[in-house]
């Protein structure tokens, strides 16, 4: 906890030119073979959240995971696309060696008083503290920043398959660890904080990735702030397997049944 949260500290950007920042690799967020990608998402979105022209709250964030992400030095390069009335429009790049590792389209708009309707509605579960946390004994330090009480859906992950496919959904409470207040920079994170499905599907570890990610932020920021260190009530699931990649998807609810953010990805697969 030296120097904030460990979320904090793995988005943490030093600018090093106009329009340009360097970073570093968290192993607080490391997954297998480089950092989780939802922190990814995260360090992407804190170079337009932080920037001083930036324009309203992020509305859309698409992430596309080029290559591994190595330990240590990272630069990130900023453009402003374009900017308007209600919206604006940015590409980040992250860069290795000089290399492409990651890019990033992200959307602001400024939010203002209009009509209003939600159609969605968030599932019907225990409260948060009534269901107990599950601990996972895998080899990824990312699972231990974050809280997982799961309702249905947990993992059950051996080194044999299931005999017949599980179901690809999940609905947990979700929580960082240690406790940290929401904002739109930790919710870019969660929106990736589960197991891809086909892990759970197959019941076993199989060469995976998140190749594109896109999270849309549907709640204000007034709803966000609001959400305090209370878990977000999550729903993930998929929908079809099939040629070397598989979708997944995302609701994540605030406690008071405002939904926040969804998000839905591609993965990649090998088996």
């Amino acid at each position: 906890m030296t120097g904030g949260h460990p979320l904090d500290v793995a988005t943490r950007l030093v600018p090093v030119g106009d329009d340009r920042f360097s970073g570093h690799t968290s192993e607080d967020y490391w997954n297998f073979a480089g950092p989780f990608g939802g922190i990814t998402a995260a360090i992407l979105l804190r170079a337009v959240v932080d920037h001083p022209r930036r324009l309203g709250s992020p509305v859309a964030l698409t992430v596309n995971f080029c290559a591994a992400i190595a330990r240590g030095a990272f630069e990130l390069v900023v453009s402003e696309q374009r900017s308007g009335k209600s919206t604006q429009h940015w590409s980040v790049t992250l860069l290795q060696g000089g290399l492409i590792a990651a890019t990033a389209s992200i959307v602001c708009g400024v939010r203002r008083p209009t009509w209003a309707h939600a159609h969605a509605r968030p599932p019907v579960v225990p409260p948060a503290d009534a269901v107990p946390p599950v601990v996972f004994s895998l080899p990824s330090n990312w699972l231990q920043r974050y809280r997982f009480r799961f309702v249905e859906g947990t993992p059950a992950i051996s080194a044999t398959p299931h005999d017949v496919p599980a179901d690809p959904r999940s609905i947990l409470w979700l929580s960082d660890l240690p406790d940290r207040p929401l904002d739109v920079v930790s919710l870019a994170a969660m929106a990736d904080a589960f197991l891809l499905r086909l892990l759970q599907v197959r019941g076993m570890f199989i060469p995976s990735s998140t190749v594109s990610l896109t999270t849309y932020f549907n709640g204000t920021d007034d709803e966000v702030r609001a959400q305090g260190t209370a878990p977000l009530c999550c729903v993930v699931d998929s929908r079809r397997f099939n040629g070397g990649f598989h979708d997944q998807t995302v609701e994540l609810w605030g406690a008071d049944g405002t939904l926040l953010a969804s998000s839905v990805q591609v993965v990649w697969y090998k088996e």
